[in-house]
């Protein structure tokens, strides 16, 4: 073999080398820029979920303020509408009391009315008072009842109030007791019903 066919075969097997080493770096480059793309993506990927789980989370937290703003809206207005109707409701009432105690039949109620009262006192003195609007039936009552009954300073809408001063007793039938007294116990159970 010749120096120059040496040579020839030298460099064919150097260029064949030096081929297969550059294939191999580009392989294993390239094997490392597609980990590199990979591990790239997966990170994009996680982190793009990560903002999209923050961004829903305050999306949903968005939606409940305001849902729960618009709640205790409606709330308001249900309870001043249930306030309106409550009000109206009793005026009503206290019309209808004071419509009743222009009739006949309310004189027959407090005479009734008084009747407990003595039944309750049984032997004890008692004293019975009327609202001061009711002075006019004074007389009446006197003569169905034999009791003579005293006239209110304050006015208490209608009815008796009975006192037993010895045992430190009061009855009370006075219309203005029972109507707040409704007032007070009144449960709204119309409408809607929320918590």
């Amino acid at each position: 073999m010749t120096t120059e066919e040496k040579l020839q075969h030298f460099y064919a097997v150097s260029i064949e080398s030096a081929k297969e080493e550059a294939s191999k770096a580009i392989s294993e480059y390239r094997a490392s820029l597609e980990e590199n793309l990979e591990k790239h993506k997966k990170e994009k990927k996680a982190a793009s979920e990560n903002q999209f789980k923050i961004e829903s989370e305050n999306a949903a937290r968005e939606i409940n303020k305001a849902l729960s703003s618009e709640h205790l809206h409606i709330k308001r207005r249900l309870s001043k509408k249930h306030q309106e109707l409550e009000e109206k409701l009793f005026d009503e009432v206290e019309d209808m009391l004071r419509a009743f105690i222009a009739t006949p039949q309310y004189t027959d109620w407090l005479e009734d009315k008084i009747k407990r009262a003595l039944e309750a006192a049984g032997e004890d003195q008692m004293e019975i008072y009327l609202s001061a609007g009711d002075q006019a039936l004074a007389e009446e009552l006197e003569k169905r009842t034999g009791i003579c009954p005293l006239i209110s300073q304050t006015s208490f809408l209608g009815g008796i109030r009975a006192v037993i001063p010895e045992k430190n007793i009061l009855i009370d039938y006075t219309l203005l007791t029972l109507l707040e007294g409704e007032k007070e116990n009144f449960n709204f159970d119309g409408g809607l019903k929320y918590e």
